[in-house]
């Protein structure tokens, strides 16, 4: 292996590592819904704040992450990206009631914005569009080992541990890799400084200028009504398994992993699938279906073995979608690539705001089942339309 590929490698654990902890702690709250309603004498949908907090703030600061990498550097802004994050996990552990906790969880999700999105822009850079399918699907495997561990460490906290505790151990994960970006940084040449012309200005000039070309508006668009089906129906999924099969927290979060392995079992084989599902659209198609199936069976399933193997479905279909909208991202417009990548974040994550707001309003009055049923309706359309957004590329 060449020098410049091994320099690669390292630099995509490293950010690996940053992204694991971020999904981690994205996701931890959402088998700690029950509990912190409990705890806060709020009903669930009320406790849910806390997950569409994070994701309003983590969609807003794309705006600005997008410029601050393109003008300073990725990698740099990253490593303080997860420093605040460090610092922000462990002040929200020392929340004292549900407004400060929500207020901190905002403030986490405005910090984590600058992490995942900046290292698939940092991918896209340094990596061929024939390789950066696969080379993506294993930064995604980061991403979803995390997302599983927060979902089973949130539950098992919540229940044994407390937490407050979740988030303090949380804040030492984004410690270790802060320090280790930062040796990373170090050990490299230093950038050229930018040119004294560029400015937010000018970033956001050009980010309306972006906004100017049809198929980045396409892209957005399909993309924040993802984060709006999928990942508002996703929030709430371990307290339909809580309340559809009587399962504990901890069990509910255990089974939300379930949702991992099935992007687990895309990612580490994501060059197979291309060709298997014949490219790009057989990848759409495929992903959505899955998705639409396991909603369907989430929904209305009373065997909890059916819930798991819903959950399963579900998260094998949303990487295969999810990841194919990646590529489309990185490749919209790629002399701005950071910021065409955070901006892909920013309508992800309004979408997913989006979704959780409505999603609350139908958990509170026992609607749950009806609304996973209206979210696979939707990616059946979506499904459709982004099939033939990717075939005419």
């Amino acid at each position: 292996m060449s020098t410049a590929a091994q320099a690669e490698r390292n630099s995509l654990r490293v950010m690996g590592l940053a992204g694991f902890a971020s999904m981690a702690s994205m996701r931890m709250c959402d088998p700690m819904l029950v509990v912190l309603g409990q705890e806060f004498q709020v009903t669930t949908g009320e406790a849910s704040r806390v997950v569409s907090a994070f994701a309003v703030a983590y969609g807003v600061l794309q705006l600005f992450y997008g410029p601050l990498g393109d003008r300073f550097g990725k990698l740099r802004v990253i490593s303080l990206a997860v420093l605040a994050c460090a610092v922000f996990s462990a002040i929200t552990s020392m929340s004292s009631d549900l407004s400060l906790l929500v207020v901190m969880r905002a403030f986490m999700g405005a910090a984590a914005a600058g992490i995942i999105p900046l290292s698939m822009a940092w991918i896209g850079d340094r990596v061929a569009y024939d390789r950066r399918q696969e080379t993506l699907a294993k930064l995604m495997g980061y991403t979803v080992s995390g997302m599983m561990v927060g979902l089973w460490f949130g539950g098992f906290a919540a229940e044994h541990l407390g937490w407050r505790m979740a988030f303090g151990v949380v804040s030492a994960l984004f410690a270790v890799a802060a320090f280790m970006l930062w040796r990373k940084l170090r050990s490299m040449p230093k950038a050229s400084a930018a040119e004294p012309s560029s400015s937010f200005a000018a970033y956001f000039s050009n980010t309306f200028q972006m906004l100017r070309i049809a198929r980045v508006r396409q892209v957005l668009t399909v993309t924040a009504i993802e984060g709006a089906l999928v990942f508002g129906a996703m929030a709430f999924i371990p307290t339909h398994l809580h309340q559809q099969f009587d399962m504990s927290v901890v069990y509910a979060g255990s089974v939300m992993m379930l949702y991992g392995v099935g992007g687990l079992l895309y990612s580490q084989l994501a060059r197979r699938w291309l060709g298997w599902l014949g490219g790009e659209r057989g990848l759409v198609r495929t992903g959505a279906s899955c998705i639409v199936l396991g909603l369907l069976v989430l929904a209305w399933a009373h065997e909890p073995v059916l819930g798991m193997l819903g959950c399963l479905s579900t998260g094998f279909g949303f990487y295969m979608l999810h990841n194919t909208l990646q590529v489309q991202a990185t490749q919209m417009a790629p002399a701005s690539r950071g910021t065409a990548v955070t901006l892909f974040a920013c309508l992800l994550f309004f979408g997913q705001s989006s979704g959780v707001l409505g999603m609350a309003f139908s958990v509170d009055r026992g609607w749950l089942p009806y609304a996973l049923c209206a979210s696979a309706a939707g990616v059946a359309v979506l499904g459709f339309f982004i099939g033939r957004l990717v075939g005419r590329h």
